[in-house]
């Protein structure tokens, strides 16, 4: 099976015949696989399945296919959806960075301008870049957040807000723009500070990503240190109040004998 018409191959599929190492989730209308080259510590993609509506496989090739339908309402639908489903995947990777990691970072959710595979799909992954996968500039480049070959998927629905004219422009995907994109340096996405090769960067994205977890780890322990003093200083504070109640409020034994000795004696 070719690796680049792999993901409309899947998407005729039911999810049934997929084997559970390609599959992680679906809908009615997507499907949600695992990258076969993870290129951060979770990566995914998610595409929609097919029959889709009225959209042939033609249109659901590629973003750029997808955007030059006439009825861009239906474009953006589609879009939505796929949106929809990134933030459900969302939830479920956060949840395994705390099992896993003890914290949560970013997640990136977007298009390639210059996609590589057939097939319209999403990329979801933690915001880390942190992978044996990662191999070389042009792979790190695409994933860059800042570069402008990565395109997230907000961006893209802004686009439908637009001028007409802007719209145009930018949904014509230039593939040769986007691609000259991709020899731009290695610079650290988080620093900006530029490495000479793809070994010093992936060493200095690591140690970027140690120092995160670190910070959060530290910031979690202040912050149960913190709770753990201020309910401590309230259990001391019910405590004064719980006394103070207690000696405010005398018994209705001593109240009666008060009142019958206080009472007019008969002349």
């Amino acid at each position: 099976m070719s690796h680049l018409t792999i993901l409309r191959k899947y998407a005729v599929k039911s999810p049934a015949d997929l084997p559970p190492s390609v599959l992680f989730g679906h809908t009615d209308q997507t499907l949600t696989i695992y990258d076969a080259f993870p290129k951060s510590i979770f990566h995914f993609l998610i595409v929609p399945r097919h029959p889709q509506r009225s959209l042939s496989l033609s249109d659901l090739g590629s973003l750029r296919s997808l955007l030059k339908l006439e009825e861009k309402e239906q474009a953006k639908d589609v879009l939505l959806m796929l949106k929809a489903e990134a933030a459900s995947l969302r939830k479920e990777i956060e949840e395994e960075m705390l099992t896993r990691h003890g914290f949560k970072w970013g997640i990136w959710t977007g298009f390639h301008g210059a996609p590589s595979m057939d097939h319209l799909h999403l990329h979801v992954l933690s915001a880390d870049l942190c992978s044996e996968r990662m191999k070389n500039k042009k792979h790190y480049n695409s994933f860059h957040p800042k570069l402008g070959f990565f395109l997230d998927i907000d961006e893209v629905l802004s686009w439908f807000d637009a001028e007409p004219t802007y719209f145009r422009k930018m949904a014509s995907l230039d593939h040769k723009a986007y691609d000259a994109l991709l020899k731009g340096p290695l610079s650290c996405f988080h620093c900006g500070i530029e490495q000479k090769n793809m070994p010093l960067l992936k060493a200095h994205l690591q140690e970027e990503f140690d120092e995160l977890a670190m910070r959060e780890k530290t910031r979690q322990e202040r912050k149960r240190k913190i709770e753990a003093k201020q309910a401590a200083a309230r259990g001391v504070r019910n405590a004064q109040v719980a006394d103070a109640s207690g000696e405010e409020e005398p018994s209705e034994e001593p109240q009666s004998k008060k009142r019958r000795t206080e009472s007019p004696v008969e002349s």
